[in-house]
């Protein structure tokens, strides 16, 4: 039971988050909108939009997305999945706290549930460490 509440549920609510950022990147790329926009700040808009418009970065962060957000869905290679996508879980957290106060509950949510996989998955990140 510990195991469900503190690894497969938080790898499971987290690689959804992220295959359906990925896939409404991918959206934005193919058609200029989005599926999913939550309210967003002015500030916050400039930003994405500098991503967006960057021709390499945003297609680069919504593979990335995919990618870890699979890993962990499907329990394959989840460790190297968080690590994937924990860059990108810190600019997202960072970028509610500064541009976007209004999503820090997300952005809350988010650290919360990967900071679980990353105490859960410590013995494979060891290494890293010594």
């Amino acid at each position: 039971m510990k195991t469900i509440l503190l690894v497969t549920i938080p790898r499971i609510l987290l690689g959804l988050l992220f295959l359906v950022s990925a896939i409404d990147g991918f959206w934005w790329l193919a058609t200029g909108t989005n599926f999913i926009h939550p309210p967003t700040s002015e500030r916050g808009l400039a930003f994405e939009a500098a991503l967006q418009n960057s021709g390499f970065i945003w297609p680069m962060i919504k593979v990335v997305n995919l990618i870890g957000g699979l890993s962990l869905l499907f329990n394959v290679v989840p460790a190297f999945g968080l690590a994937l996508i924990a860059p990108i879980m810190t600019v997202i957290a960072f970028f509610h706290l500064v541009l976007n106060p209004q999503g820090l509950p997300v952005a809350a949510i988010l650290v919360v549930l990967g900071l679980l996989l990353v105490w859960a998955y410590r013995d494979r990140y060891a290494a890293l460490f010594r």
